[in-house]
C-alpha cells in the first residue's frame, strides 16, 4: 500500500525542484535549466540557444505567455557561452556575473555595492538588481538591445552617461551586434536616426520635449491605445510610452533597417505589424536629394521637387533639384508654403519666437533658404510653446504626407514671369467669374422669355381650341373663363381644409366665387398625363350636355401650367360621391388611356354588379377570389349561377334571365378587346333571348386594384368624370 504513494512523492519532489520564481540571490545562482518568471507570468529570463546554433548559450529575456519565443533582451550577445555549463550569479559586492564552467566571465553588470543584493524580473520585462533596502543598483531597461518595451525610458540626452543606442541583431537567429542601430541625432536632441554603420539610413520626424501624445491603433480586430511622452527634467531628456488594450506590445529594430510597432495576435498566434518605417524607397535618408521630397500623397510614394525647383538629373533623383530662379535677396524674393511636411535635416533651432519673429529671422537673412514654425501649445508641451527652425544649407530629407502637420516656407527668387503670373492669377479668375455670371444671366433670361412665350402661345391655342366646335358648320360653344386669382381667393389658396376629394388627374376643392353660390374646383395635377385633348373633351362635352342629373360646368381657367374646371357644387351629397369610388377600366389604370370597346367592358362590369349586388373590387362576399369578374366566371363555370344573384332580388327574378345577363356580362369583360362584342351586339343579345351566346374566355386579370404591379401608371383613385369612347357600327 505504501509503494503506491512513492511515485506521487517523487513527482511532487521533482516539481518542487523545477519550480522557479522571479528572484535571483547570492545563494541561488541561475543555471542553464533554471528560468526566472515574472510575477504576472508575462516574461521569463534564462539561458537560450538561437535557432542557428545549439552550441551557443545566451542569457536573455523573452515573452513567457506566448508559444513563439520572442527575445527582447540579451546580456552576452557578443560573447556567447560555448561550454555545457554556466551560471548567472550575484557576487558579494552586488555585481551580476555570467560565467562558464571554466571560470571565464562572459558578461557583467559592472556594478558594486554591499552584500545581500538580489535581482528580480518584473512583469514589465525589466530585470532589476537592487540592494537589501530596495535601492536600484542596475536595470536591463537602461541597457536595451533591439527592443523598446512599454514604460522603458529611452535616454535622448543625459549629463551623467551616454544616451540610449539600440542595436539590431546581426541576422535571423544571430543576436550578436548587427550593423543597424537607432539613436538620437548627435547634432540635435529633437530627432532620432536609424543608422547603417555610421551612415544615416532613416530619420524620424521631429519630437518635442515635455510633450504628451496619444492615439489608437488597430490590426486584424485588435485595438490598442498608445500614449507617448517626451520628458525633460533638466538633467535628462527621455522618451517612454504606455499601452492599454494588449499585454504584448513592442517596438523593435530589425537587421533590415526597419523599425516596427508590433502587437501579439492570439488568434493567429503571430505578431501583427501596427506601424513600420521606412516603408518606401524614397523615405530613406536623402534619397530625393536637396530640395526634393518623398511624396506620400501618390498611390506609389515617389520623389518630387519643391515648387520653384526642377530636377537636376533625370536619371538620378538623389542629386536633388535646382532653382528655376536664383535668389536676389531683399524684397525681390518671396516665400511659398508647403503643408503636411516632414521638415528637413540640418536645421537651426531658435527658441521663444513668435511666427512673425521666426519669419523675420529668415527674411532678413539672405543666406536663409527656408523656415518652419509650429505652435506647440496644443500638444501638451510645457516651457517653450513655439518651435522656430531655419535652414541656411540646402534642405534635405523631406517628406509630404497627410499624417504630417508641419508647414514649410521655401524662399524663391522673384522674376518677371512670376510677376506676370501673379497678375494673371488675379485677373483670370475675375474675368472668368464675370463671364460665367453674364452667361448665366443670358441663359436665364432666354429661358424665362421662352417659357413665358410658350405659355402665352399655349394659352391662346387652348382658348381657340376650346372655343372651336367638333362638327363642321356647328355652333361654337360659349362659356366663361374665370381668372386664376379669383379661384385662388375662392378656395383660400387651395387650402387643404377645402379639399373635398381627389382623383381624375387631380384634386377637387370647395370654394365660393364672388357673386355666385358655392362651387367645386377641379385642379388638374401638373404631373398628370391628361393633355390638351382630354382637357378639351371634358370641357366641351360637359358644356354641350345639359341634364338634370349631370353636374353643370360653370367655367374653366388656364394659367401657366395650371388647368382648372369650375363645376356647380352639389349640396345634397359630397362631390366625391359622384366622382370617386366607382369602377375604372383596367387598361386605364395601367396605361392611363381608354381603348376600343372599353365601354363594353365597363357595361359588362356594371351588369355583373347589378346582378350580384357586389362592387367590382369589394373584398367581401368573394371568398378567396381577387375580384368580381373572376368570382363570377368561376361560379358560371361550376354551374352555380344562383350563388351569384343578389339575395334581395333572387326570388323575384327568373333564373334563366339572370343566367343570360351573367353570361353576356362575362362576354363583355373578356381581356382581349377583339373577343368582346360591340355594344350594338350586346343590346341585340339582351333583347333576343333565343340568340345563342359564345363561351366566355377565362379571365387572366387576377390582380386586385390595391395590389397593382410596380410599374403601374398611377396609384390615384380615378373619377368617373371622364368620357369613354366606342367605335360605332351600323346594326
Amino acid at each position: 500500500m505504501d509503494m503506491v504513494y512513492i511515485p506521487a512523492f517523487i513527482l511532487i519532489f521533482l516539481i518542487s525542484l523545477c519550480q522557479s520564481d522571479n528572484q535571483l540571490t547570492q545563494t541561488k545562482p541561475l543555471l542553464p535549466n533554471d528560468t526566472l518568471i515574472s510575477e504576472g507570468g508575462d516574461f521569463a529570463l534564462g539561458f537560450f540557444s538561437p535557432t542557428n546554433s545549439s552550441k551557443k548559450l545566451y542569457i536573455g529575456i523573452w515573452y513567457h505567455g506566448i508559444a513563439e519565443r520572442t527575445v527582447v533582451w540579451v546580456a552576452n550577445r557578443d560573447n556567447p557561452i560555448t561550454t555545457p555549463s554556466a551560471k548567472l550569479a550575484i557576487t558579494s559586492n552586488s555585481e551580476l556575473v555570467l560565467s562558464d564552467s571554466q571560470g571565464h566571465t562572459h558578461w557583467t553588470s559592472n556594478t558594486s555595492g554591499g552584500a545581500g543584493a538580489s535581482a528580480v524580473l518584473l512583469n514589465s520585462g525589466n530585470f532589476v538588481l537592487q540592494s537589501p533596502n530596495g535601492t536600484e543598483i542596475w536595470q536591463s531597461f537602461d541597457h536595451p538591445t533591439d527592443t523598446i518595451l512599454p514604460t522603458m525610458r529611452v535616454l535622448m540626452s543625459y549629463k551623467a552617461q551616454s544616451v540610449t543606442r539600440l542595436v539590431a541583431w546581426k541576422g535571423p537567429g544571430d543576436p550578436s551586434t548587427g550593423d543597424v542601430s537607432c539613436s538620437v541625432d548627435p547634432a540635435s536632441n529633437f530627432q532620432m536616426f536609424i543608422w547603417k554603420g555610421t551612415l544615416p539610413y532613416f530619420r524620424f520626424s521631429l519630437f518635442t520635449d515635455n510633450s504628451v501624445s496619444g492615439g489608437s491603433y488597430q490590426s486584424n480586430g485588435i485595438s490598442i491605445v498608445m500614449y507617448q511622452e517626451m520628458i525633460n527634467t533638466g538633467d535628462e531628456l527621455y522618451y517612454t510610452y504606455t499601452v492599454s488594450g494588449s499585454p504584448y506590445v513592442r517596438m523593435s529594430f530589425e537587421y533590415t533597417g526597419k523599425a516596427g510597432l508590433l502587437i501579439w495576435n492570439s488568434t493567429t498566434s503571430s505578431w501583427a505589424v501596427i506601424s513600420e518605417r521606412p516603408n518606401a524607397d524614397c523615405e530613406l535618408y536623402a534619397s530625393c536629394g536637396p530640395f526634393g521630397y518623398c511624396d506620400h500623397t501618390e498611390v506609389v510614394p515617389s520623389c518630387r521637387c519643391l515648387d520653384g525647383f526642377e530636377l537636376l538629373d533625370s536619371l538620378n533623383f538623389s542629386r536633388g533639384c535646382r532653382r528655376k530662379e536664383a535668389l536676389k535677396c531683399g524684397n525681390k524674393d518671396y516665400f511659398i508654403t508647403m503643408p503636411n511636411m516632414k521638415v528637413p535635416d540640418k536645421f537651426l533651432h531658435i527658441r521663444n519666437r513668435s511666427f512673425d519673429q521666426c519669419a523675420a529671422e529668415c527674411t532678413l537673412n539672405c543666406s536663409c533658404v527656408a523656415y518652419s514654425y509650429a505652435n506647440l501649445s496644443n500638444v501638451g508641451t510645457t516651457g517653450d510653446t513655439s518651435r522656430c527652425l531655419v535652414w541656411t544649407d540646402d534642405p534635405i530629407d523631406m517628406e509630404k504626407a497627410s499624417f504630417l502637420d508641419n508647414l514649410m516656407y521655401i524662399r524663391l527668387g522673384q522674376s518677371a514671369v512670376h510677376k506676370k503670373s501673379t497678375l494673371l492669377k488675379i485677373l483670370l479668375p475675375t474675368i472668368a467669374c464675370l463671364l460665367l455670371l453674364t452667361l448665366a444671366a443670358l441663359v436665364w433670361t432666354c429661358k424665362s422669355r421662352g417659357k413665358l412665350r410658350k405659355k402665352r402661345v399655349q394659352k391662346r391655342r387652348m382658348l381657340e381650341y376650346l372655343s372651336s366646335t367638333d362638327e363642321p358648320g356647328g355652333k361654337k360653344i360659349e362659356f366663361p373663363f374665370i381668372s386664376f386669382e379669383n379661384i385662388v381667393t375662392a378656395t383660400d389658396n387651395f387650402s387643404h381644409c377645402n379639399m373635398i376629394g381627389k382623383g381624375g388627374f387631380g384634386k377637387v376643392y370647395k370654394g365660393l366665387l364672388e357673386g355666385t353660390n358655392e362651387v367645386a374646383v377641379k385642379r388638374l395635377s401638373k404631373s398628370s398625363r391628361q393633355g390638351a385633348e382630354e382637357f378639351r373633351n371634358e370641357v366641351v362635352l360637359i358644356a354641350k350636355l345639359q341634364h338634370k342629373n349631370l353636374v353643370r360646368l360653370l367655367g374653366c381657367c388656364i394659367h401657366e401650367d395650371e388647368k382648372l374646371l369650375v363645376y356647380e357644387y352639389m349640396p345634397n351629397k359630397s362631390l366625391d360621391y359622384f366622382l370617386f369610388g366607382t369602377f375604372t377600366f383596367k387598361n386605364f389604370n395601367t396605361v392611363g388611356a381608354f381603348s376600343v370597346k372599353s365601354d363594353t367592358y365597363s357595361f359588362g362590369v356594371l351588369l355583373l354588379e347589378i346582378v350580384s349586388g357586389i362592387k367590382i373590387s369589394s373584398p367581401n362576399h368573394m371568398m378567396d377570389f381577387p375580384n368580381l369578374i373572376v368570382y363570377a366566371w368561376n361560379l358560371w363555370k361550376d354551374d352555380k349561377i344562383e350563388d351569384l344573384v343578389d339575395s334581395s332580388v333572387k326570388e323575384n327574378c327568373p333564373l334563366d334571365e339572370v343566367s343570360r345577363c351573367i353570361h353576356i356580362g362575362l362576354l363583355c369583360v373578356q381581356d382581349s378587346p377583339n373577343c368582346r362584342p360591340l355594344m350594338s351586339a350586346v343590346v341585340f343579345m339582351l333583347e333576343n333571348k333565343t340568340t345563342p351566346l359564345l363561351i366566355p374566355i377565362q379571365p387572366v386579370y387576377f390582380a386586385r386594384r390595391d395590389a397593382r404591379p410596380e410599374n403601374a401608371a398611377d396609384d390615384r383613385v380615378l373619377s368617373v368624370n371622364d368620357m369613354s369612347l366606342t367605335v360605332l357600327e351600323a346594326r
